[in-house]
């Protein structure tokens, strides 16, 4: 049997995976704008859409995408591919465990590693898939190098067909050449970005109410975008500007994006860095483990996190340098890494900020 039978006999055994039904509750939804990516070669089309995107980002850091270029059987692949590798056994997973404790996140994170509420930690596992370069190589369980090419198919066409046209936008809107973010987010060069599988465990009814119905508190995340597909199991919230929380949507066909602190710090707060939380499902998916596919989009380890210069940024008074110590976006990740594992007792420490690194803090919300 040739190696190209055996890789696919190996990617036909990964069962056919099927979205789980939405919640029949009628929840507190956050009114969000939807990007439609097929416009952005059109003409005017980029134009029209960084207008859109930047009254959607004055309001909220979140957003939705759709005709992004994959259709929903690929997306589902993946999710297949994810949780097929929560079913091997721990041992086997903890093969490739991920150095968290000296920052490093590519491999597997096994639940129970950060303490949320006293007594009570995380229920999440995750596998990290760093960029498809020869400088991330690094071993894999045979499940995923056996599906490796339409894994790394898939990851690579995010990052050079969607997130490039996403950095595109944002660099309309700061009033910058186009390539401007392009730069600094070069595909080939090093960088924390990784494709994520993740899967929330079912917690009981009793657990959920010792620790207030919050998986994961209210926080922001590392890099410069977050990509999250769509996700049936009604969790994830959104902080708006009135500091309520608000429930994002599963929208069918879509991609959830959220801002990250890189694009914050590197425009002075313009670009706010999104607030969101994970709570326990409604009754009716309460049943139900929340399976994840994700993207997280890092700038190049070595730029420095510094307040860019901006024709718009000008004009709002925004274009001065933060006070503080400047930080490169590799450091950042790092940092945020190490202390995202805690010990038995730090939980009590979250409320309010927490020291990263070199006095810069991030914050953390109920």
């Amino acid at each position: 049997m040739s190696q190209t039978q055996v890789e696919t006999s190996a990617a036909n055994s990964v069962p056919l995976y099927t979205q789980v039904p939405e919640t029949s509750h009628e929840l507190d939804w956050a009114d969000l704008a939807t990007l439609d990516l097929s416009t952005f070669n059109a003409p005017g089309g980029k134009q029209a859409l960084a207008l859109q995107l930047k009254n959607a980002i004055e309001q909220i850091g979140f957003f939705y995408i759709i005709n992004f270029g994959l259709d929903q059987e690929e997306v589902d692949r993946q999710f297949a591919i994810g949780k097929e590798f929560f079913n091997l056994d721990v041992e086997e997973k903890l093969k490739y465990r991920a150095d968290l404790e000296n920052g490093g996140y590519n491999g597997y994170k096994p639940q129970g590693i950060r303490e949320i509420a006293p007594g009570y930690f995380d229920n999440t596992e995750i596998y990290n898939i760093p960029k498809f370069i020869p400088q991330y190589e690094r071993p894999h369980p045979s499940l995923i190098k056996n599906n490796w090419a339409e894994i790394s198919k898939f990851g690579t066409y995010i990052h050079e067909e969607v997130v490039s046209k996403l950095l595109v936008l944002f660099a309309i809107i700061l009033e910058l050449p186009e390539d401007f973010f392009l730069k600094t987010h070069r595909y080939s060069e090093k960088s924390d970005c990784h494709l994520r599988y993740m899967k929330y465990h079912t917690r009981t009814p009793e657990v959920n109410q010792a620790i207030n119905n919050v998986w994961v508190k209210g926080h922001t995340d590392f890099g410069s975008l977050t990509l999250l597909f769509r996700q049936p199991v009604a969790a994830l919230q959104v902080r708006t500007p009135q500091e309520t929380w608000k429930y994002v949507k599963p929208y069918p066909g879509s991609i959830t994006v959220n801002i990250a602190d890189s694009l914050s710090f590197l425009t002075n707060g313009y670009l706010k860095s999104s607030i969101h939380r994970v709570v326990a499902p409604p009754p009716d998916q309460a049943h139900l483990d929340r399976l994840g596919v994700l993207y997280f989009v890092r700038p190049e380890d070595d730029l420095e996190l510094k307040t860019i210069p901006s024709p718009l940024l000008e004009q709002l008074g925004l274009d001065k340098q933060a006070d503080g110590p400047v930080l490169t976006a590799g450091e950042w990740v790092k940092a945020r890494v190490a202390r995202n594992v805690n010990r038995a007792g730090d939980s009590t420490k979250e409320n309010g900020e927490q020291e990263i690194i070199k006095g810069v803090s991030a914050k953390y919300y109920d």
